[in-house]
């Protein structure tokens, strides 16, 4: 093989070689300028028409809007051309559509909307935005007011918790469990608010995480994974939804009766409900500010997300869902989300690690006389006055659960 490859760049050394070499490219040079053609047209011009001037090439004219009729704007009527009009004198300047669309004049777009031809919404001015079309108004409102007060207000509410709850603790139960318990819920009221606390949370957390996850999750995780986390809690958000609804109304109807007014809340409300001063204040099944999160949180808060909610999933019969019709729901809904979590956060604290006994309440639906008394004492009254049943449920008491709430007395 050695002596091949010597061989072989001796051959090319040679100058027999680069003769040859050189005869060939010389020969070639000349073929080429013997059958030199003119290039073709891309669109030859008919048979007796001029030549293309200025460099036309396949009939298309190069334009430049700045020196075609740079006069054109002294014809009287220049204002009112349109789009066709101004395409004969100043190819390229379409100022009269875009005149038009800032008009709001309706034409022509494939989106499935009753307003699809319109492009840019009609002038409003939203309450915290400024005099301007409506698509930037709803985002003046919602990038100025909903996500930086909304998340302040959270926020707050939040780190009050954390306070106080550093300071207090759990409100505890000071005598001795008795052994003898009372129902405070029934499997169905038990039913009833747990299927709607787990829609509850699974709309809050995707609710918090889509409108302020990309300041204090996205620095974290990346794009990537936000991206695929906020379509899937999205998603979450929209099928929970129904169920919140179905199941808010379930519990509206199910406590609306010992959520009623009573003059002893006057009582509690003015004292705070001892929360304070470490001393409980007497109240029935419900005190005052369970009543005030029934009332200011599920009927009235609850009711205008659900609302707003159904709305934005298009879920609501004979309604016009256009853009601003979209938008003004957004805002509501997003607006009454924040104040009801606001006030279920409080809700949620008192009712696990804020009170001892009212977790195991909920989960067994039973609790010792010892916590009845202590904590709703006016409701305790009237059930060793025989006005209320200690038991509402059939059959017998369940005796893991009387132990339960024996226990959590104790601890």
């Amino acid at each position: 093989m050695y002596r091949h490859l010597i061989q072989g760049m001796r051959r090319v050394a040679s100058p027999v070689f680069w003769s040859a070499a050189l005869l060939a490219i010389s020969a070639g040079w000349a073929n080429a300028q013997a059958l030199k053609v003119e290039p073709a047209q891309d669109d030859p011009a008919p048979a007796g028409a001029s030549a293309p001037a200025n460099g036309q090439v396949g009939g298309i004219r190069g334009a430049n809007i700045f020196e075609i009729a740079p006069d054109a704007s002294k014809d009287p009527k220049y204002s009112e051309q349109t789009n066709a009009e101004r395409g004969k004198v100043q190819p390229g300047n379409n100022a009269p559509m875009w005149r038009d669309v800032g008009k709001g004049v309706t034409g022509y777009s494939s989106l499935p909307y009753p307003e699809a031809g319109n492009l840019i919404q009609p002038f409003v001015n939203y309450p915290g935005s400024r005099l301007t079309n409506a698509g930037e108004a709803w985002r003046q409102v919602r990038n100025n007011w909903i996500i930086p007060y909304g998340g302040s207000v959270l926020l707050i509410v939040l780190v009050a918790i954390g306070l106080f709850y550093a300071a207090k603790g759990s409100i505890p139960t000071h005598g001795a469990p008795t052994g003898r318990v009372i129902e405070r819920f029934t499997y169905f009221e038990r039913a009833a608010h747990w299927v709607n606390a787990i829609a509850f949370v699974a709309l809050a957390i995707s609710g918090i995480v889509m409108a302020f996850g990309k300041f204090f999750l996205l620095p974290i995780i990346g794009s990537t994974l936000f991206g695929w986390l906020t379509y899937a809690l999205k998603n979450l958000h929209n099928f929970a939804g129904p169920l919140f609804a179905v199941s808010l109304l379930v519990v509206i109807v199910t406590f609306v009766k010992d959520n009623l007014p009573a003059k002893e809340d006057i009582q509690w409300l003015l004292k705070g409900g001892g929360l304070f001063s470490g001393v409980e204040v007497p109240s029935h099944r419900f005190n005052a500010g369970e009543k005030v999160v029934f009332w200011a949180g599920v009927f009235f808060f609850g009711l205008i997300v659900v609302g707003s909610g159904l709305f934005l999933d298009k879920l609501l019969p004979t309604v016009d869902y256009t853009r601003g019709n979209m938008q003004v729901a957004h805002m509501i809904h997003a607006s009454a989300a924040v104040l009801m979590m606001a006030l279920f956060m409080g809700h949620i604290y008192l009712g696990t690690i804020g009170m001892k006994g009212a977790y195991k309440a909920m989960k067994t639906g039973y609790v010792d006389e010892t916590w009845a008394k202590e904590h709703h004492q006016l409701w305790h009254d009237d059930i060793k006055a025989g006005k209320i049943p200690a038991q509402r449920s059939p059959g017998p008491i369940d005796a893991v659960a009387a132990a339960e709430a024996s226990n959590a007395v104790k601890a």
